[in-house]
């Protein structure tokens, strides 16, 4: 009977640095079970979109209202930019994987907290060890910060490829900030150009 008991704990009652998943699916379950405050507020526990088996994941920021609606990551006006981006790079939308650092909206469409983001980064850092993808694409600053652990500005970081968990990593403008200052797109589209040249270099 203990045994049976202790298979019911939620991954949440398990401290972080033991989280351990044998699939993307138990991940994905895990998440949707746990517990935190955030969760409270949203509509949806946004996980991932796209093919798990891609090459190429994209990790932003956190879920928007849009997203939060449908429960998929970059679906509104900043997933369209995104699709535009990744489709002037030959790249559909379809054949990579979306993810981001938070998985549920925070009110308002505030900034994550520390809080909320340490909650999250070692569910992040399964994440990306099970998809296992040939190259990372960082998408705003809170993604970039998290992941490559940082202070760095992205102005400083992109045009450049760093690495996490051993695997290429390349950090850009959020589209939503894109959207409000578009003069940086041609900046972002250079990134674009660095990932795909980076993913054909590892063929």
């Amino acid at each position: 009977m203990e045994k049976s008991a202790k298979k019911q704990e939620t991954e949440s009652d398990i401290p972080c640095e033991k989280l351990n998943f044998s699939s993307l699916d138990a991940l994905r379950q895990a998440v949707f079970n746990l517990d935190f405050p955030l969760k409270k507020t949203a509509r949806h526990t946004v996980f991932s979109d796209g093919a798990p088996d891609s090459e190429v994941m994209i990790i932003g920021e956190a879920p928007g209202q849009d997203e939060d609606e449908q429960g998929k990551p970059f679906v509104g006006q900043s997933g369209k930019l995104l699709s535009a981006m990744l489709s002037s790079v030959g790249l559909s939308r379809s054949e990579v994987y979306i993810s981001n650092i938070v998985f549920w909206r925070p009110p308002g469409n505030r900034t994550p907290s520390a809080e909320e983001i340490a909650f999250c980064m070692p569910y992040v850092e399964q994440h990306v060890k099970l998809a296992h993808p040939k190259v990372l694409l960082l998408l705003g600053g809170v993604a970039v910060k998290s992941i490559l652990n940082t202070s760095e500005a992205i102005s400083r970081l992109r045009g450049s490829i760093s690495a996490y968990l051993g695997i290429p990593t390349i950090a850009t403008f959020h589209p939503a900030y894109l959207l409000r200052s578009p003069g940086q797109k041609a900046l972002a589209f250079r990134d674009f150009i660095l990932l795909k040249k980076t993913l054909l270099s590892q063929h």
